[in-house]
This record gives structure tokens, sequence and C-alpha cells, in this order.
């Protein structure tokens, strides 16, 4: 796979997010099942998670988001050309982000879903380098969101307490060469350890005619081995972000920022330890989230541009990782908004 997306680059220029109102912490958590905040903070790093309420669908908050991120590039919704939507838990199954389509108004703009879990922001926005990278599209929007308190059993307490809901968005668009925002990237894909994670469909079949039958719709919650999932993680990680900085010449002093999918704050303490990358570089907010698959890297890219840490020119390394098995890592750039003017 070369490094790189072609004759032009693809500028990060704006984000935004929405998370549910209601958060549930902990010691909430422990009123449900046997746990306790220390048990849970000692093992994950959580501290809370949203939970999205009968009003608050994944539609409403991907949409939320988008909006959010298209008035920090400046944009309106007709100069959109694309938006994918990284989801595993969408509204509808045909598609959700014709409907954030619709919400906003983008008529100009082609939508789909994309479904890569926990790997699925990082997957789309790479997916989204190659239409702007070719000169085929302008501008264009990467959603990552994902409600999966609809797919966990609330009585598991080895699932229930690292899952959260939300979304958020990036804006990008084609640019030069000189201010390309997607330096280098690598993905990855390990089917024959699908087992170790999974929202499977349900085994449920009905008779139809005669003999036949048909099966029913329906999904089992989400099933994890925790200890494999974190082994994968610790190993993968470090290695193919390792690969990408040699490719792209890059060192690790060179890197202000380790952005990483928000999983679990041992795996992120352990690849910032592998790069001697100081633990006050790797960003982290998945205390107050959990694990919010595909919106934990654009979530915490927009918390901390927002707040001031992610400043235009500062270089991060990214890496999403999970249920597939799936990992990818990518070389940015933040760049911020450039103006209105259509590149």
């Amino acid at each position: 796979m070369r490094v790189g997306i072609g004759p032009f680059g693809m500028a990060l220029v704006g984000c935004g997010s929405a998370v549910p109102a209601a958060s549930i912490s902990n010691q909430q958590l422990g009123e449900r099942v046997e746990t306790s905040d220390e048990w849970i903070r000692s093992r994950t790093g959580i501290g809370a998670r949203r939970v999205a309420g009968p009003d608050e669908p994944l539609t409403c908050l991907a949409s939320r988001a988008a909006q959010l991120a298209l008035d920090h590039a400046g944009w309106t919704a007709d100069d959109l050309d694309l938006i994918l939507l990284a989801t595993s838990s969408p509204d509808d199954l045909f598609g959700t982000a014709p409907r954030v389509q619709g919400a906003l108004g983008a008529s100009r703009a082609v939508a789909f879903d994309l479904t890569a879990a926990c790997s699925g922001f990082l997957f789309a926005l790479i997916t989204a380098g190659q239409y702007l990278g070719s000169g085929a599209m302008g501008r264009a929007l990467v959603i990552g969101a994902d409600q999966l308190s609809r797919w966990v059993d609330w009585d598991d307490r080895s699932t229930c307490v690292l899952f959260g809901d939300g979304a958020a968005a990036v804006a990008v668009e084609a640019c030069g060469a000189s201010d390309n925002g997607l330096l280098g990237f690598r993905m990855r894909s390990d089917g024959s350890r699908n087992a170790c994670l999974t929202l499977a469909q349900l085994d449920r079949h009905a008779p139809l005619l005669g003999g036949l039958t048909a099966q029913q719709g329906g999904f089992a919650p989400i099933q994890m081995n925790g200890q494999e999932v974190y082994k994968f993680a610790v190993r993968e990680v470090p290695a193919i972000l390792a690969e990408l900085l040699e490719a792209t010449g890059t060192t690790p002093g060179q890197l202000d920022w380790l952005l990483l999918h928000q999983a679990n704050q041992r795996i992120l303490d352990a690849v910032a330890d592998r790069f001697a990358v100081p633990h006050a570089q790797v960003l982290s907010n998945l205390a107050h989230y959990g694990n919010t698959s595909a919106a934990t890297i654009p979530l915490m890219l927009d918390e901390a541009v927002k707040d001031g840490r992610v400043q235009p020119g500062h270089l991060l390394a990214s890496s999403g990782f999970g249920a597939g098995l799936s990992w990818g890592a990518a070389l940015l750039r933040w760049s911020g908004p450039r103006g209105a003017a259509q590149p």
C-alpha cells in the first residue's frame, strides 16, 4: 500500500461533536451490576459514559456533530460533495448517512455508511482522502457515530462498563500538496480473529413454506474476549504506527500528539511508552465518555481543537483498532478553518 493520496492533498479544516445529555457514572452503574468505580477505573480508565435517550437517535447526534463541523469550517451544506458516516449501529440498516444528508440539506452531496467498528472513522477518513486526493471531489464530511448502548447487555459487567454513545465529524477539503493533512496511512484486517469481538446476527429461523424456513432479523448483544482484544491492541497498534512513521520519515519526537482510539487507558499508555512519547502528549477523554467506537477519535480531536491543545500545523499520529479485527494508522496534520472559498 502506497503512502500518500494522489496528486492533491486533503486538509482537515473543521470539526464538531455531539453527545447524549445523560451521563452514567461508574457508581451509578454499580447499582445495576456488581462493579465499582475502583474496579472499572483501574482496568480501563473509564469513569462515566453517555447513553442516548429516546429523543436522541444516532441520526440526531450525527447531524448535530456534522452541522457544528460545517460551522467551524465556515461552510454551508451546499458546499459538500460527500458525506461518509462511519457507524456500526445505524438507525436504518439500509443506511443512515442519507438521513444525515437530508437533515443538513446537503442536496449536492452523495452520502453513504462505512462499517468498520472502532476503526471506522479512521478508515472513512482515509477513504475520503482518496476521493479528494484524486480530484474527483472537493469537500467532504467524515462522521464517526455510534450508539452501542442499544447493543450492550447491561447485566454483563465485562462489556457494559466499556461502551458509550456519541458522534463527531471532521470537515476535509482538497488542497495542494503543501497543505496536505493526510501524510500517510496503513490499514489492516484479520478476519481469522473475528470472534474476539462481535455484534452478531441472531441464529433464529421461522417456518416459511413446507420444510423451508426464513431467518429472522435481530442481533445478539456485544460479545468480547477482553484479554485477547487487549493483547491484540498493545501488539498491533505500536507495530503499525512504527511502520507508518518509518515509511513517512517521521520520528516520535516530531509528533505533537498521539490521537488513538479511546478504548482503554492502559492501551494508550502502553503505546506512548513504546515510542517514548510523554503521557501529556497522549490525547485522552475516555474517562468521561467510555468507548464510543467510531466516534472516539473525532470526539477527542474536536475537544482538543476547541480547548486549544491542537493548533494549526500540529502533527498527530492516529490509530483506530477493534472489531473485525481491524486496525489502521494515519499521520495527520491539523489545518483548521481556511475560509469559505472553494479550493
